[in-house]
């Protein structure tokens, strides 16, 4: 019997994995978790009682503490193995894993997948990216870098999630909003340079790869429709219509990313944009995609990346499985997910048409993604969204039009204050 049988599991994992830390301790009996996470994400764990430990960090706590309480434990229970599962943090978990002699990605594959500037940098070092771009510290330099390049730019965080503070600045007049929309907020974007980078027109799509000792396989290529002002996206399907030169060419690409960026292992993320002169990177991310995305791929491939980031973590080889669903045949047919957006901001009262939407033929799932009661947004990132549908069709036009006129079928009553009225 191979050594990882043999041998009982202690997992650190960082952050809160949803319920991915479930499904390792259910993948192997025996298999025991301690988690270290943020204070903020203490709430987001599932079956708390289930874990080993928990122990919570200050969310501004330095590295060295995160490093300290793993060692700590170690001593005392030795761990097998850690994984982050989340966006957050992976920095963290690759510190830790050198620490503790762990596998894991290295830090300087983290820092450069963080910092969009570097990763850039390194991509050009490579001769893989010529995008332009720059960090900014103020509004002057985004105006002087808008007027010195003269064509339209993405103006975002340095570093971020949840398409966030996203904005395209095509002169130097919309440098102002731009810059305040990408800095001057709260949350990801605080305290952190703006980034600057040369706007590529073309449609977008996000690559699903899976990576075992440097060894890559593209799973799935998704084509994602984002909203045309602040680029969070509303929709997905997979697989992305292409071109079998396309496919090949995109293939290519991220295999040479994930290469020069020193991505060895495990799930990847990496959004690119095909232009008329072939994929440019976006930005790429050491997790599984979000948006249900994993799940189209499944639907269409059957490969479940999800099942397959856990075996992984506890040690199997699962390229070989992957490679066998993708080459196996398989009726084609096409997996989309749409999401609903708000107008106006308020409370969610009520939303009626659940049953009428999932009664749509093709319709697999429609889901409320805020309870009743909740504060609403407009779309201002990937979190203001309130519900999604998703659907299977035989073509990638047809899943989208199932998913869509699922969400046309629902309707969202809101409680609003009326508006202030000055005195006569």
């Amino acid at each position: 019997m191979s050594e990882h049988v043999l041998r009982s599991e202690h997992v650190l994992v960082i952050g809160s994995g949803r319920d991915l830390p479930t499904r390792l301790r259910r993948a192997r009996a025996g298999t025991r978790t301690t988690v270290i996470c943020r204070l903020d994400y203490l709430s987001k764990l599932r079956e708390t009682t289930e874990h080993t430990r928990i122990i919570g960090v200050s969310p501004d706590a330095p590295d060295d503490e995160w490093i300290a309480f793993a060692e700590a434990v170690h001593a005392r229970h030795p761990f097998t193995r850690i994984v982050a599962f989340g966006e957050r943090d992976q920095d963290k978990c690759a510190l830790i894993g050198q620490a503790l002699g762990l596998a894991a990605h290295s830090p300087e594959t983290t820092a450069l997948v963080y910092d969009k500037h570097a990763m850039r940098a390194r991509l050009r070092e490579a001769g893989i990216d010529t995008t332009a771009c720059a960090q900014v510290f103020d509004v002057e330099e985004l105006r002087a870098f808008l007027a010195a390049h003269d064509t339209p730019c993405i103006v975002k965080p340095g570093s971020g999630s949840f398409s966030k503070g996203i904005t395209l600045a095509r002169d130097a007049e919309e440098a102002a909003d731009a810059f305040a929309r990408a800095g001057g907020g709260h949350g990801d974007a605080d305290g952190t340079p703006v980034l600057v980078e040369q706007f590529h027109e073309g449609p977008q799509c996000s690559v699903e790869a899976f990576s075992e000792d440097g060894d890559h396989q593209i799973v799935a290529i998704t084509r994602k429709y984002s909203d045309p002002l602040n680029f969070v996206e509303l929709g997905h399907v997979s697989p992305a219509p292409l071109t079998p030169a396309q496919e090949k060419q995109v293939h290519n690409y991220v295999e040479r990313i994930l290469d020069a960026l020193g991505i060895r292992s495990g799930a990847t993320h990496t959004e690119v944009v095909l232009t008329e002169h072939g994929p440019q990177l976006i930005e790429t991310h050491v997790r599984m995609g979000g948006d249900e995305i994993p799940a189209l791929a499944h639907d269409v491939t059957g490969v479940d990346i999800a099942d397959c980031l856990i075996r992984h973590t506890l040690g199997e080889k699962v390229l070989p499985g992957i490679r066998a669903a993708l080459a196996a045949p398989r009726t084609p047919r096409s997996s989309a997910i749409w999401f609903a957006a708000l107008p106006a901001p308020g409370v969610l009262a009520e939303t009626t048409g659940l049953d009428e939407a999932r009664a749509i033929p093709g319709v697999t799932e429609v889901q409320l993604l805020v309870p009743p009661d909740a504060a609403v947004d407009t779309l201002q990132s990937s979190t203001s969204r309130v519900a999604h549908a998703r659907a299977i069709a035989p073509s990638a036009d047809e899943a989208l039009a199932a998913a869509r006129e699922a969400i046309n079928r629902l309707t969202f009553h809101l409680r609003v204050h009326a508006a202030e009225q000055g005195a006569l």
